[in-house]
């Protein structure tokens, strides 16, 4: 999926058929902030700036949306990609299994629209009395922040940083590969990351490391006779590396929990799940160092666009009981592959 669209709950359109965009360098990841521009019916050529930007600092934030409907963020969403339709690559019975499962509801009325947040809501986009659940890191990883600290620090669910609770964050995969020795580039350029079928099932008791950039190895893993069927020829490998078709840049763009084996450019496979994870570990945990972080602190109306080609990203924090916040989130599984720095689409 290329592009996530995020909004919690229009002003002005691209007015004289021109949109202009200034960014804010945040980090590594430009953050282009923009108000005054209604996303529901911006023109072709206002698109073009969006996208255009969009592929080149990797996260869009334009203020003032609480108009969008649902419709029109599936619509905005599926411009970049107009032969996407849906949120996932299918279905599986395992979806209770799966740890995504309790943090999204979908929105009736568009399937590819889903809901998340936190707190309980009486009535939104045709549900009815239901509660969210802001993910806490305590679900998953094996260590936790003391509860006396849980609403006041926080974790990149998990990362150690300064940042608002409740934000959003976000990494750059091209600073990631460019932070690289030539020696980690050229390895990473010649590998292909093999990931488990049904990952978010496989992971299901697994536990993350103290920095949310992978997991532990306990052996928690579900084997694979406990998964629903497998298709051996979907099982994914996609390179280390992608490349980004407008500007050429490789980013090193890696799910390290979902990972099951490295595979080098002879053929030879690292089945060794510890040794994969810290490998992937050594390589990225540079890229979340604090000042290549961008944190977005969220407002009501933002409208954020994230390049899930090119970014990492992740919830922090913890909200109390008592605390009520609802998003709406549209993610389109991509078309077409990735591009490797081969140039072959994976």
């Amino acid at each position: 999926m290329p592009v996530g669209a995020a909004l919690p709950l229009h002003t002005g359109g691209d007015r004289g058929g021109t949109l202009r965009l200034r960014g804010e360098r945040d980090g590594t990841i430009f953050s282009l902030k923009r108000q005054g521009v209604d996303v529901e019916t911006v023109s072709d050529a206002g698109f073009d700036v969006i996208s255009d930007a969009l592929f080149r600092h990797q996260v869009l934030v334009f203020k003032n949306q609480q108009g969008l409907s649902a419709a029109a963020q599936y619509c905005l969403t599926k411009r970049f990609d107009p032969a996407s339709e849906s949120y996932g690559h299918g279905k599986t019975i395992d979806a209770a299994q799966s740890i995504l499962h309790p943090d999204l509801k979908t929105v009736p009325n568009q399937q590819q629209v889903q809901i998340i947040g936190h707190g309980h809501i009486d009535a939104y986009e045709g549900l009815t009395d239901f509660t969210l659940r802001h993910p806490h890191h305590r679900t998953f990883h094996r260590t936790a922040v003391p509860a006396a600290d849980d609403l006041t620090h926080t974790r990149f669910y998990r990362w150690h940083l300064r940042v608002p609770l409740g934000a959003t964050v976000f990494v750059s995969g091209y600073a990631m590969y460019d932070g690289l020795s030539d020696q980690d580039k050229a390895f990473a350029c010649d590998t292909l990351v093999e990931y488990a079928p049904h990952p978010y099932v496989w992971i299901s008791g697994a536990r993350s490391r103290p920095d949310g950039l992978g997991l532990e190895t306990e052996g928690r893993e579900l084997d694979e006779a406990d998964l629903p069927p497998v298709d051996p020829s979907k099982i994914k490998r996609l390179p280390l590396c992608w490349k980004n078709p407008d500007t050429g840049r490789l980013a090193l763009q890696a799910h390290p929990s979902a990972v099951r084996a490295l595979v080098a450019a002879d053929g030879s496979r690292d089945g060794d799940l510890r040794s994969v994870r810290d490998t992937l570990h050594r390589l990225q945990r540079p890229g979340i160092a604090p000042e290549r972080v961008y944190a977005h602190d969220w407002k009501e109306g933002d409208l954020v666009l994230f390049h899930n080609r090119g970014v990492l990203h992740s919830v922090v924090g913890a909200f109390a009981d008592s605390e009520v916040r609802l998003f709406r989130q549209c993610n389109l599984a991509a078309s077409s592959g990735v591009v490797g720095p081969d140039d072959k689409v994976y």
